[in-house]
């Protein structure tokens, strides 16, 4: 078996996805992206988040079912962060620091108390596309798998949305995120940009940007679910999870 297969059998048919998505594991860029990935692995590499959950984002939230797109940049390259969500980790992993403020928004919005934990899986169950532009990095190594063709990947995801759903919210934060939605429809969709929420650029605009109640706002006035931002407690989320 080619490297390739083994990435695209991580990405479940019964979401949508591969209908728009199957073509782009039999480009050149994607076969040398799963060489590159198994070459690092048989290196002895430890690649964050594990093979299965690479793809978590896309297996959360059907395309049937996106609402609200968050994009991210690179995966968490600490032991046990990643888990294939961006800002999420794994509920009994310390919040980093920009999801602590991502919370502290949720709070000041709409009164939210901020959770016990930093997992937003119940999230992107609801709607609400998790997605970095790079889905794989280095333990320890921030950005080491960057150029390497997840962009090119995550540039289809974005224009499949783009192109065959209506009425999303995409939140970019930072200019890494408003660059990789440059192409997104706005008569069609509405974009909510603004600074990241990095404690070095929050204080220039994240704070006090309003974008969940205003995502909110928009999809009641589209006919659609406002997403619940309210997370359940880590104890609550462990046994769902375990069930």
């Amino acid at each position: 078996m080619h490297p390739v297969e083994g990435l695209a059998s991580q990405l479940r048919s019964d979401r949508g996805w591969s209908k728009h998505l199957s073509n782009e594991f039999r480009q050149p860029y994607m076969r040398e992206l799963a060489e590159f990935l198994a070459s690092e692995e048989q290196a002895g590499k430890v690649l964050f988040p594990a093979r299965q959950h690479c793809f978590n984002a896309l297996n959360s939230t059907p395309l049937d079912k996106v609402s609200v797109v968050i994009l991210g940049q690179d995966p968490y390259h600490g032991p046990g962060q990643a888990h294939g969500l961006c800002f999420s980790v794994r509920p009994e992993v310390t919040l980093p620091p920009s999801l602590v403020n991502i919370f502290k928004e949720i709070q000041s919005d709409l009164g939210i108390d901020p959770p016990d934990h930093g997992c937003l899986q119940p999230w992107a169950e609801q709607g609400v596309l998790l997605l970095n532009s790079v889905l794989t990095v280095v333990q320890g190594q921030a950005g080491a798998h960057q150029g390497k063709g997840w962009e090119t990947f995550t540039d289809k995801v974005i224009e499949t949305i783009n192109r065959e759903r209506d009425g999303v919210v995409f939140l970019l934060w930072g200019s890494y995120a408003k660059k990789k939605g440059q192409h997104i429809d706005r008569n069609r969709h509405l974009v909510l940009d603004g600074p990241h929420p990095s404690p070095l650029s929050a204080y220039r605009g994240f704070f006090g940007c309003q974008h969940f109640s205003r995502a909110n706002d928009w999809l009641q006035q589209k006919g659609q679910q406002p997403v619940n931002w309210a997370l359940p407690s880590k104890a609550e989320l462990i046994a769902r999870y375990r069930k």
